[in-house]
């Protein structure tokens, strides 16, 4: 265990010296100098280097569970997501499905350093006193998920949002064992061959 620990770390470190920090869905050449990997961005560094827990912990409390998911709780998928290196085109199991409102945000981490720009994804529960209405884009909220180092409790503004079903999955990226990583939507799953 240690071993692969140190692994994904040593990773994450030598990732990071190659690329910048963020969380974003463009490739561009905009995306590249903001320091976006795709999580919606940090470049696309593997998150042991950036404080992404290879366990995502448990569902947020209030979420519901998805009435008619397209993917049922076991299924196997292929992500077609790229939040993080070693992520698109991997084979994953759909460990939760969840019908809420999922949004893309930008904030600056409460540990300074860069803003992390269009991170996907953090859902209406994990935003501090969101209600149950969907929030406009350039909404300001503050965060109350606690998937990367910093997140928790920084001030972020919705980039925009999405009514799919919302999954937590478990995966392999690289060295190191994804286990309920939050988020992946509909549109970034596709049916394992």
């Amino acid at each position: 265990m240690y071993k692969r620990l140190a692994g994904a770390l040593a990773a994450g470190v030598i990732g990071g010296a190659l690329m910048l920090t963020g969380c974003s869905g463009d490739d561009d050449a905009a995306s590249s100098t903001t320091g976006m990997h795709d999580h919606g961005s940090t470049s696309a560094i593997d998150h042991s280097g950036t404080g992404h827990p290879a366990d995502g912990g448990p569902a947020p409390a209030g979420i519901q569970g998805a009435t008619n998911p397209t993917y049922a709780m076991g299924t196997e998928v292929t992500l077609t997501a790229d939040h993080m290196t070693g992520m698109k085109g991997t084979k994953a199991t759909i460990v939760g499905a969840f019908d809420t409102y999922t949004y893309s945000v930008s904030y600056t981490p409460t540990t300074g350093g860069a803003r992390v720009t269009d991170h996907r994804w953090v859902v209406q529960e994990e935003l501090k006193d969101a209600g149950d209405k969907r929030l406009a884009d350039g909404t300001e909220v503050t965060l109350l998920a606690d998937h990367m180092t910093g997140m928790k409790g920084a001030k972020a503004t919705i980039d925009h949002s999405t009514d799919e079903t919302v999954y937590m999955v478990d995966f392999e990226a690289g060295a190191m064992t994804m286990t309920n990583h939050k988020w992946v939507v509909d549109s970034e799953i596709r049916p394992a061959p």
